[in-house]
């Protein structure tokens, strides 16, 4: 299962979306802790059970897999709990928005999150790229695999 979610292309651009998407995740995971209209009060007003917990459950998800991404360490998993997140996010916080204001007032208010989750698509699919830890454990794998099977 491990392997089989490492490899990607050899592309070796592929970084600079695994910077923009996880230093954002990093940077809204550090603000859950850091402002309360951004952690806890803001899960209160959706009106959630516990947010503080809530808050910093996702700020730790965030943060956590943000810094996986960044690294490119085990990227095509940790962009499935981002993606839950920011569809969770969708469903609560914008949705509603289209019908209150029309299109493009959601447009405007959205642009952040589309962005973010069309960069998630793009390394669910392609992977962390050739300067990642994902290729560097890959060739690892690789070469101890072939020597055990050169000595068997």
């Amino acid at each position: 299962m491990l392997k089989s979610a490492l490899p990607s292309d050899k592309d070796s651009t592929t970084i600079l979306i695994r910077i923009m998407v996880g230093v954002v995740f990093l940077s809204e995971g550090i603000q859950k802790f850091i402002f309360p209209e951004l952690g806890i009060e803001r899960f209160m007003a959706i009106g959630f059970r516990f947010p503080g917990f809530l808050a910093h459950f996702v700020g730790f998800i965030e943060i956590f897999f943000g810094i996986c991404i960044v690294l490119g360490l085990l990227t095509r998993l940790a962009v499935l709990p981002l993606l839950l997140i920011m569809i969770f996010a969708f469903e609560t916080t914008k949705f509603y928005i289209i019908n209150e204001t029309g299109l493009w007032h959601f447009m405007h208010e959205d642009r952040t999150d589309f962005a973010m989750q069309i960069g998630l698509l793009f390394l669910l699919l392609k992977g962390s790229g050739n300067w990642s830890f994902d290729n560097l454990i890959l060739q690892y794998l690789n070469k101890n695999n072939t020597f055990i099977q050169q000595h068997n």
